[in-house]
Parts: structure tokens; sequence; C-alpha cells
């Protein structure tokens, strides 16, 4: 999952980032309303942050803005501002949810993860389940057949990345994007390299298989009916 802060307090956006990024989400940031406002029409997000007093463009005016270029991606403002009429003002921008500072992490995650569960229609608040793999995602925990698989951080954001796309193709460029925060690179083969640790752990002693290669195009979690 791809998220962008749009916060000018370095410390903050730098928190925030550091602590995004330990659970499992890959982080981009912006300093200025005028270029979270590019970055967002730019790259696909998943869930954006957005504090409302910004250089260049208020985060009110960044929400309205881009909103009207029809992008739907779930938006949360992060402000100082506490009165009822500041909520109220932001929700009705477009805002998805508001939380005030100073904030716990843990209730920032907690809402983020909440606003794309949401978003991706994904009716169980804790885990995510496909033939018989279950994922745990406030546990970080994966299990198949009721075993539990031992992934690393990076394992387990790509197989939740293909999980939330399940029975979609999702190309190498898409994988890079979302789970590990760069542009897709043709010369390297980390994908690849990762698909196959991952393979090993979720398919290789279980039936049915359930990660895929779509030649030329990229990978899909489905059941294998062959």
């Amino acid at each position: 999952m791809r998220v962008l802060v749009i916060e000018d307090d370095i410390k903050i956006s730098e928190f925030i980032q550091k602590g995004l990024k330990s659970s499992g989400f890959a982080v981009d940031r912006a300093l200025t309303g005028k270029t979270g406002f590019e970055m967002a029409l730019d790259t696909p997000y998943d869930a954006m942050i957005v504090d409302i007093m910004l250089p260049e463009m208020d985060g009110i005016t960044l929400i309205q803005n881009i909103r009207r270029e029809k992008n739907n991606t779930p938006i949360i403002i992060l402000s100082a501002r506490d009165r009822v009429d500041d909520r109220v003002k932001g929700l009705q921008a477009g805002a998805d949810d508001y939380l005030t500072k100073p904030f716990a992490f843990t209730e920032l995650l907690a809402r983020v993860q909440a606003l794309i569960r949401r978003a991706g229609n994904v009716t169980d608040p804790v885990k995510l389940t496909y033939a018989d793999l279950s994922v745990d995602i406030l546990k970080r925990q994966v299990k198949r057949k009721n075993e539990i698989i031992d992934l690393q951080p990076l394992e387990f954001s790509l197989l939740e990345y293909l999980l939330r796309n399940r029975e979609k193709v999702v190309s190498k460029t898409m994988i890079m994007e979302h789970v590990w925060n760069y542009h897709f690179d043709p010369m390297t083969n980390v994908v690849e390299a990762r698909i196959c640790r991952l393979r090993d752990k979720i398919d290789k002693e279980f039936e049915p298989k359930l990660i895929h290669t779509v030649r030329g195009a990229g990978y899909i979690l489905k059941r294998d009916e062959g």
C-alpha cells in the first residue's frame, strides 16, 4: 500500500513516514500543497494524509482541487485546528477523516488502515482471506490451512498487495511503486526474486497454487484451475 503525506513540518512528516514504513507501507512526502497536488495527480495512492496549514496551497483548497479532478483516493486531514467548524469544513471539502494534533501514531495508523479497507470494500476489519490463505493485518500474521507462515516485512507487504488485488493482474511496475516505493527499472529482477521467495513459503507445500505469472503482464493471485 502506498501513502502520500503532505505535511510542511519536516519532523512530523518524517515521524509519520518512519511509522508507516515500519508497518509495511510505501510512503511519499510533499512539503507544500502545490507539490502534493501534483504528486496526487501523477501517482495512484491508496491513501493521503494532508495538513491544513500548507505553503503555496492550503490543505482545504488542495483537497477540493483533488476531488475536482475526480480523484477519490481516501484522505485523512491531520491538523492542529480542533474546532468543530474546522472539522466540518475539512470533511465538506472532501476529506474522509479528520485527526487533530497532537496525535498517537497508533490511532493514525488505524484510521489509515480503516480508510483503505473501506475504499477496497473489505468488510472484515482485520483479515484478508482467499481460499485457505488468511492474513491478519493488525497482527501481521499469515496462515495457510491454519499453519502459520513466517514472512519478512517486504514479503508481507507484497502478499497483502496481491490479496487486495486478488484475481487481477498486477504489473511489475505497479508492484515496485506500491510495495518498494520506487519506479520500475527493467534491468532489475527484484520483483521476480521476491515473488519466488513468496511462492516458496505460500505455495510450495500447499495446494491449490495461488501465485501465478502472467507472461508479459505481471502476476496474479488466484486459485490454480489446472
